[in-house]
């Protein structure tokens, strides 16, 4: 399994970590749209989408087309598919980490269970 670079990874990641960024990625989700109708549902201006349009678009998250007139946005999702596959990584890791520790606490459940001492009655 071949993982994104750090530099695709990084672009990635500093582009999600923008609420603004990911609610146009959620919008793009479900279809194309322009500049303007993705700046609709918030209170800034066409320039400033812009410019979170273009560092989504420095993360290859987002592309531009062209359909007569209007330059709709699209998602492109690969990149993210790209980060998944890093953090899925360290999510097995995780995994198998907890694995262990849930056995070493039934291996300790059992051995404490079987050596129960008794204490003398008064």
């Amino acid at each position: 399994m071949q993982l994104a670079t750090p530099e695709q990874l990084n672009a990635t990641f500093i582009a999600l970590a923008d609420p603004t960024r990911r609610a146009i990625l959620a919008r793009l989700a479900s279809g194309d749209a322009t500049v303007m109708e993705l700046a609709e549902p918030f209170s800034m201006s066409q320039p400033a989408i812009s410019k979170h349009l273009k560092v989504l678009e420095r993360a290859g998250l987002v592309s531009r087309g062209r359909d007569a007139q209007r330059r709709p946005c699209r998602l492109d999702a690969k990149p993210l598919e790209e980060a998944t596959k890093w953090l899925e990584t360290y999510r097995q890791n995780w995994e198998a980490s907890f694995q262990r520790l849930d056995d070493l606490l039934e291996e300790m459940k059992a051995t404490a269970g079987s050596k129960k001492i008794k204490r003398p009655q008064k």
